[in-house]
């Protein structure tokens, strides 16, 4: 049994989530910028089906990417030097969010970013707390990726490539970005053997509730739109 939530965003401690389905924790709730940034703060995030109650969770291990351990594969770092890409921030959030929605997954028959997700995230994003990262190449959108950004703390949502290499290089800048920003993690939510191939790694839920103390405080916070080309140079030194 996992408890229905109250009418505020307040929610029981990560500790009693179920270990199997791993890290279910409550239902309820509602899907705006209070309660989402209420979540995020402890390492709390919403996931479900269309039609069903919200359901929020909080697994054990969780799968974090500290920016500098990024791993660059020989291929991605030839494709990050050539340089035949822009890649931009907070251009086309919209369409980062539907092509997310839009990417088939494996396993998966439909898509956890419903539109009312999709709203969601849209009104963290005019409020300066979402994020997306987006690879155009011949001035075509071909891959990206959109998170939350809270104190130095950025959690990862989605990514989607149409062109190789795309949603990687998207990653790639992201990291750069954080880094210079001095970001401590990126919170990648579930282990998957995508990316433990790019350097995430999975840490203890009480690991990262610790950095999420440390790391996701109000005093950290700058929301609004980050720069478009704040990212435009990130590889070209290394040409």
């Amino acid at each position: 049994m996992i408890p229905w939530l109250p009418p505020d965003p307040v929610f029981p401690p990560v500790t009693t989530a179920l270990a199997e389905p791993n890290g279910l924790l409550a239902a309820g709730g509602d899907l705006s910028p209070e309660w989402l940034l209420a979540a995020y703060r402890l390492g709390i995030f919403p996931w479900y089906i269309a039609g069903e109650p919200i359901l929020w969770w909080s697994p054990d291990p969780r799968m974090v990417l500290l920016p500098t351990e990024l791993k660059i594969s020989r291929s991605l770092g030839r494709a990050l030097r050539q340089g035949d890409y822009e890649v931009r921030l907070d251009t086309a959030f919209d369409a980062v969010v539907a092509a997310c929605a839009g990417t088939p997954r494996d396993g998966q028959t439909g898509t956890w970013i419903t539109l009312a997700m999709q709203a969601a995230y849209r009104r963290l994003h005019e409020l300066g707390h979402a994020h997306s990262v987006e690879t155009w190449i011949d001035n075509k959108l071909a891959g990206g990726l959109y998170g939350v950004a809270l104190g130095r703390v950025f959690y990862g949502e989605s990514m989607f490539t149409q062109r190789s290499d795309a949603s990687k290089i998207a990653l790639a800048h992201l990291c750069e970005h954080l880094k210079r920003l001095e970001f401590g993690i990126i919170d990648c939510q579930m282990e998957t053997t995508h990316l433990a191939s790019l350097g995430a790694r999975p840490i203890p839920r009480s690991d990262f509730t610790a950095l999420l103390r440390r790391l996701a405080t109000a005093d950290f916070d700058s929301p609004g739109r980050w720069p478009a080309d704040a990212v435009a140079d990130a590889f070209r030194k290394h040409r």
